[in-house]
C-alpha cells in the first residue's frame, strides 16, 4: 500500500482512543480525504463514540477506503460480529490493517481481554478478503494483517472457529457474562491496564503503508 493509495482516501480507525499510541498522525501525513477515529468512550483521538459492534449500523456498508484496527480484537467479546463489521464497512478494493495478540501474550484488559489469535485463525476469519500481508509480531506474541476487500465480496462467517480464550483458558467459540463474572471472582482482577503497540508491530504497519526507510 503506497502513500498514493492513502492520499484522498476515507479512513476509519476503530479503537482510536490514544492510550497506547496511534497511527493517526502518520496516516494523516499522507493526506487522506478524511480520518475518523471511533472508540467505545471519549478520549484523545476519538472523534465519535461508537461500539465496534455497530459500525455498519452507524456508517453503512462500503463506507471507507481504509479501516485501521490495532490492538482491539482481543478485547471484544463478540469477535465474529466485530470482524464482520470491519469487513462490511470497507468499500470494494478497500484495505484493512489489523493487529492483535496471540497466545503467550500477557493478560491486559481494557476493559476486558478475551481472545488470542494465531496466524491460522486470521487466515480463516479474513479468508474472504485478499490477504496481502500476514506476519507474526517478532517482538511479542501477536499478528499483523493487511487485507483487501474484493470487488465482488461474499462474506464468510467463521461460526465454528474456536479461539483461545483468556477467560476460559482453552479454545472456545464464545464467552458468556457468567464466564466473565466467574473469571473476575477467581482472579480478583478489578483494575485494568492497556497494551502498548510494540515497536516491531509499528514497523510492520508502516511497511504495509509504504514506508521504505
Amino acid at each position: 500500500m503506497s502513500p498514493d493509495e492513502l492520499r484522498a482516501k476515507v479512513v476509519l480507525e476503530v479503537g482510536a482512543r490514544n492510550v497506547n499510541g496511534s497511527l493517526r498522525m502518520y496516516v494523516q501525513g499522507m493526506q487522506p480525504k478524511s480520518y475518523l477515529g471511533v472508540d467505545i468512550e471519549h478520549g484523545p483521538g476519538v472523534d465519535e463514540v461508537c461500539n465496534a459492534d455497530d459500525l455498519v449500523k452507524r456508517f453503512g456498508r462500503d463506507s471507507f477506503d481504509v479501516v485501521i484496527c490495532t490492538e482491539v480484537l482481543e478485547h471484544v467479546v463478540n469477535w465474529q460480529l466485530v470482524c464482520s463489521n470491519l469487513k462490511q464497512v470497507l468499500k470494494p478494493n478497500g484495505v484493512l490493517l489489523m493487529t492483535t495478540r496471540s497466545k503467550g501474550f500477557h493478560f491486559h484488559a481494557y476493559p476486558y481481554d478475551f481472545w488470542r489469535y494465531e496466524l491460522d485463525d486470521a487466515r480463516i476469519i479474513f479468508g474472504d478478503l485478499q490477504i496481502e500481508m500476514l506476519e507474526p509480531d517478532t517482538g511479542a506474541p501477536g499478528i499483523f494483517l493487511k487485507a483487501r476487500k474484493p470487488a465482488q465480496f461474499t462474506e464468510y462467517h467463521p461460526n465454528e472457529l474456536e479461539l483461545y480464550s483468556m477467560i476460559k483458558k482453552r479454545k472456545c467459540r464464545m464467552v458468556t457474562p457468567m464466564d466473565i463474572r466467574w473469571f473476575r471472582i477467581k482472579t480478583g482482577i478489578r483494575s485494568f491496564g492497556s497494551c502498548i503497540l510494540p515497536p516491531g508491530m509499528k514497523r510492520l504497519i508502516k511497511k504495509a503503508l509504504g514506508e521504505t526507510a
